[in-house]
């Protein structure tokens, strides 16, 4: 293939290793799109064919211009359009399972906030694994799931692991559900009290997704009662001018809140 086939000027400096081929390309000068999907009868290229894999010679039906002057208007095959596909179906496999328990065992429970809902905040793909905060009216917790290729079937229910961060390690607990498989969770708040809106245990649960790959946060604590105060303050009413709350649980006390709890 001819070099000048191997680079175009519109999207990632020309790296081409990171368009598939089912990316759909605009000219930049004219706005005329190429769509793979479609091909280009007006230069006979049957549909299928990917941008890369058009002629050296080939240039924009509309106004002639050359392939380098194209750009990447949509990815659907890349890798990140991959990933939100996947995070997508496996997130709601998790809301739904969960969403089941609060229907079903949970919704006359007295610990349980009903301002509350369940919802999957924040997750991304760490190390092939997708990895974010699930709330719900009773929880909330760090919850990580399998890669594709993995199979979390099998793990045991209540065995504990440390998982590490540029933060810290923290402990997870094994546990399966029915629709989502074998997952692992780590406990940050339970019960849900202190919480006065879904948005307020949104924007916690953001907080905590920045707080864990903060390398800062890495300073250590056994007390337990000085974990369950940075909590506390983290949720009180601030005076006399409130902060905004993302700001306040960006601290590792805050991510091992819950644990205290436990302990």
């Amino acid at each position: 293939m001819n070099e000048v086939t191997n680079r175009f000027e519109g999207s990632f400096l020309g790296a081409t290793d990171k368009i598939s081929a089912q990316a759909i390309m605009e000219c930049k000068i004219c706005w005329s799109p190429y769509d793979p999907a479609e091909g280009d009868d007006y230069r006979q290229v049957e549909p299928g064919t990917a941008f890369m894999d058009l002629p050296h010679d080939w240039s924009c039906p509309n106004c002639s211009a050359p392939k380098e002057q194209f750009m990447v208007l949509e990815d659907p095959g890349s890798t990140a359009a991959v990933e939100a596909a996947e995070i997508e179906d496996v997130t709601a496999r998790l809301v739904a399972d969960f969403r089941e328990i609060w229907h079903s065992k949970m919704r006359d429970v007295p610990m349980v906030n009903k301002l509350l809902t369940v919802e999957a905040v924040g997750f991304e793909m760490i190390d092939g694994r997708p990895l974010g905060v699930l709330i719900s009216p009773w929880f909330m917790n760090l919850v990580q799931l399998p890669a594709a290729d993995e199979d979390w079937s099998a793990l045991e229910p209540g065995a504990k692991e440390l998982i590490a961060f540029p933060s810290g390690e923290y402990e997870f607990i094994h546990n399966t559900r029915e629709m989502i498989g074998g997952y692992k969770a780590c406990s940050l708040f339970s019960p849900m009290g202190e919480f006065k809106s879904q948005m307020q245990a949104q924007e916690v649960a953001a907080a905590v997704m920045v707080a864990l790959f903060d390398a800062e946060n890495q300073a250590e604590t056994d007390r337990a009662a000085d974990i369950k105060a940075a909590r506390e303050a983290a949720l009180a009413p601030p005076e006399p001018e409130p902060p905004a709350l993302s700001d306040e649980p960006s601290r590792r006390a805050v991510i091992t809140a819950g644990l205290a709890e436990q302990d």
